[in-house]
């Protein structure tokens, strides 16, 4: 084996080592260079590292399958919770959509259907309303309006009522109080702008509801009012009426009445107050109440009086009014003409039957304008003023008799006063 020379070690150069191998007469040699050393070097070092590391991964291996799989389990646990939260979070929005749906859809049903009892209130008003005019003029009893159009939106997540979607959600929207309560609603429930628009809704059919019982007992109570003034009219002038209570024989144990009487029973007794009323004013517009000359001046009134012809006392049986020749005479009221001709110093004379036993007398009439038989109205002309008969120069003589018996005319053309704005 050659031995490097001590000036090539100084010069850090190693020359090539050759290996010599001799077994018998056979004898081998190897050169090996110095490169050649280090990659043998080299590959034995990676080798043994290799080794060493493959060994000790098998012995740790147990170890690390089971911290990945501890770490995995952990993962997929985690995981399956949060999964699990989030589908219980979407069944509750989506159970709570389906209540608000439900509750909008009941709140909506309630609505409608008070809406709709409020129209067939108005029907049932109508028939009544129509005999009113003469006492409520212009007014009228409140009706809802038309009835919503109420479908669901195109999410199905709602309702859609005259375009505005409600009963979604409750998230993300300021909730408030409900003033009062609402049927199916507690009143400390929270609500969104949506339950608002029901509140406010419901408040309008309320208001609506208590103005019509409001105008109902008003028109009634008018209607009763109207017709105790004309029967107190038509009394204080002798002229009898039909007492709408009282007339029969009846009775019963004293029993108070309800605190909230219902609609109909309201409505009943609006009928009963106007058909009372049309009574009296069908009384009224046949009794001679009106005046036959308006504006003329009465010149000799009824009772005991100076006889104009004889100058002595003597009794009037009616009512002188001062008329120019020729001016219109007119009826007191609706009757048929039982007179129309010379009667006597009545001269001229009609005479008409207004029923009840009470007649009118119309004299000294300078021309008659009907005939026996005519059926005449209350304004009807009847003939001119004239000085026929017994009398001392044109004016009209009126009579009002009863039972054929003359009464004051003046006491019915005062009740006609009294009541002529509601006839």
């Amino acid at each position: 084996m050659k031995r490097a020379q001590g000036a090539d070690i100084f010069r850090g150069r190693r020359k090539p080592t050759t290996i010599i191998v001799a077994r018998g007469d056979d004898i081998r040699y190897f050169t090996v260079r110095p490169w050649l050393a280090a990659v043998a070097g080299t590959a034995l070092t990676v080798a043994a590292a290799g080794y060493l590391a493959a060994t000790a991964y098998l012995v740790m291996r147990d170890d690390l399958i089971g911290s990945t799989m501890a770490r995995q389990a952990r993962l997929q646990q985690a995981y399956e919770d949060r999964i699990s939260a989030l589908r219980t979070q979407v069944d509750r929005v989506t159970s709570r959509q389906l209540l608000d749906q439900q509750l909008m859809q009941r709140k909506v049903g309630e609505l409608i259907e008070r809406q709709e009892r409020l129209s067939e209130r108005h029907g049932q008003l109508v028939p009544v309303l129509e005999r009113t005019g003469d006492i409520v003029g212009e007014k009228e009893i409140p009706v809802p309006s038309p009835r919503p159009d109420i479908r669901a939106d195109a999410d199905g997540g709602g309702l859609q009522l005259d375009g505005m979607v409600t009963g979604t959600a409750y998230a993300g929207v300021a909730s408030s109080r409900i003033p009062w309560p609402i049927r199916g609603i507690d009143q400390e429930t929270e609500v969104t702008g949506a339950d608002r628009m029901f509140v406010e809704i419901d408040r309008s059919l309320r208001d609506i509801e208590a103005e019509q019982i409001e105008r109902v007992e008003t028109l009634a109570e008018e209607a009763y009012q109207t017709a105790e003034t004309i029967a107190d009219a038509l009394g204080s002038a002798g002229i009898s009426v039909a007492d709408g209570y009282g007339a029969e024989d009846v009775g019963g144990p004293l029993i108070a009445p309800a605190a909230n009487i219902g609609f109909e029973e309201k409505v009943r007794e609006l009928d009963e107050a106007l058909q009372r009323l049309d009574e009296l004013k069908r009384t009224a517009r046949r009794v001679p109440i009106a005046n036959p000359l308006p504006g003329a001046a009465v010149t000799s009134g009824f009772g005991l009086r100076r006889d104009p012809i004889l100058r002595r006392p003597a009794h009037h049986s009616g009512v002188d009014f001062r008329a120019p020749r020729g001016a219109a005479i007119r009826a007191t009221g609706a009757g048929t003409v039982v007179t129309a001709g010379w009667n006597g110093g009545y001269g001229r004379m009609v005479e008409i039957d207004h029923g009840g036993g009470i007649t009118t007398r119309y004299a000294h009439l300078s021309k008659i304008l009907v005939g026996p038989g005519d059926k005449v109205n209350a304004g009807a002309a009847l003939g001119q003023a004239g000085s026929s008969g017994r009398s001392t120069g044109p004016h009209l003589h009126y009579e009002v008799r009863h039972n054929g018996t003359a009464v004051n005319p003046l006491k019915y053309i005062s009740a006609g006063r009294r009541i002529v704005e509601y006839l």
